[in-house]
């Protein structure tokens, strides 16, 4: 028996030709080179590029592309002069054309629900809004000399970037690099859709919480009608249309009626809830369950009048069996999702359905797979393209009861 073809010992810093194949999950592109897996930023599939290895390891290897010698039909320049392998760190696809954007993170979910979840789906990534000027908040850093920047991928580098392009250009992102800041800051800044900008700041040295600077600590947004108080710390959706966008999905798939109650999972400030409490009127009810304390803060304050929704402060994997009935469950987790024991408790519940709100693909389809053994099915999924020119995409799925016969 012939011995298996030993792997290439890669060293950083190393350089040579590779083709890359496609697209692996975290924005990066697969290239192999003498038995090594390589991750590679930059990069397009199908394209022969020149790379430099940046990080090794001994299941898989890091690189940069330092020349394209062939190039995709979809690649085109990058309208930011700072999104280069040397640049800011925080869009990895702005090389890429935007209809090939979002067939790389279509095929990006394909694959992870075919690999995790043994299920095989097709689906489109739905356009949103243009590919610019989208996000109301961000979170920068400043040089020790007090320069205004973001970090290097995989870097803790701060590169000086004076103008961002994503950003919504009522955060006046430029006037604030032109600013002297005090050196290893982190700044915080987000706008509302009623215009209040707020910016926050704490040093990185010895990791003290950020506080307002400048603005309103609780700002107002307005969603469907429905007004918001949310907190500096609190969570919010950071494209401007996604708040929108997803309870649209939300409440489609959750297809309410009169008197249902609803769980509100991850639910933060109280998006979902805001849109649901008339849908269930008065004799439904809805129970928001979340972790962050300033969260729920701004829920209660948002809710005083309501006296049909209560709001739970702490894990979710804790509070959730507490309830004994459930209609419709809505959950939108953090990016590690919700995990076995949360599918367990509410598989428990028997709701009708399950709306599941993912900014992960992997977690998601992990959590398909502990509902689909728990006899809820995926009847839909819809994919939004909330993060032009990042990696990062976010899906609504709607899980419904198998029907014993």
């Amino acid at each position: 028996m012939e011995k298996s073809e030993r792997k290439a010992d890669l060293s950083v810093g190393q350089r040579f030709n590779v083709t890359i194949e496609k697209i692996a999950h975290g924005g990066h592109f697969i290239a192999r080179h003498q038995g090594a897996v390589i991750f590679v930023r930059h990069a397009i599939p199908g394209e022969e590029v020149e790379i430099e290895i940046t990080g090794t390891g001994s299941s898989f290897n890091r690189a940069d592309v330092v020349k394209v010698l062939s190039a995709s039909s979809d690649r085109v320049s990058a309208p930011c002069q700072f999104a280069h392998r040397a640049g800011c760190g925080g869009c990895d696809f702005q090389h890429i054309s935007l209809e090939r954007q979002r067939q790389l993170k279509s095929e990006v979910i394909t694959e992870q629900f075919a690999r995790i979840a043994k299920k095989e789906i097709l689906l489109q990534v739905e356009e949103v809004a243009g590919p610019l000027g989208y996000r109301t908040r961000f979170t920068a850093v400043t040089t020790r000399d007090g320069a205004l920047g973001f970090r290097q991928a995989r870097s803790n580098k701060v590169v000086p970037v004076s103008d961002c392009r994503i950003l919504q250009p009522e955060l006046k992102y430029h006037e604030l690099s032109n600013r002297k800041w005090k050196g290893d800051l982190q700044v915080e800044v987000s706008i509302s859709s009623t215009g209040e900008r707020t910016i926050a700041t704490g040093y990185m040295r010895d990791e003290t919480p950020v506080r307002t600077s400048e603005g309103p600590d609780i700002a107002t947004y307005e969603v469907n009608g429905a007004p918001l108080e949310v907190s500096q710390r609190s969570f919010w959706q950071s494209h401007k249309s996604a708040p929108a966008v997803l309870c649209e999905a939300v409440l489609k798939y959750a297809e309410l009626k009169i008197g249902d109650q609803v769980l509100d999972l991850y639910g933060g400030v109280g998006l979902f809830t805001s849109q649901v409490i008339e849908l269930v009127g008065e004799s439904g009810r809805i129970d928001l369950v979340e972790g962050s304390k300033s969260a729920t803060g701004d829920a209660l304050r948002n809710f005083a009048e309501r006296t049909n929704v209560g709001i739970h402060t702490g894990d979710v994997e804790k509070i959730l069996p507490r309830f004994s009935k459930a209609d419709v469950i809505i959950l939108d987790p953090p990016r590690e999702g919700a995990g076995k024991n949360v599918v367990q408790s509410m598989v428990s519940l028997k709701p009708r359905a399950i709306v599941y709100v993912a900014c992960d693909p992997a977690a998601l389809a992990r959590d398909s797979a502990y509902l689909e053994s728990s006899g809820y099915t995926l009847a839909d999924i819809r994919a939004f393209d909330l993060f032009p020119m990042t990696q990062h995409i976010e899906s609504v799925a709607l899980f419904k009861r198998v029907k014993v016969s």
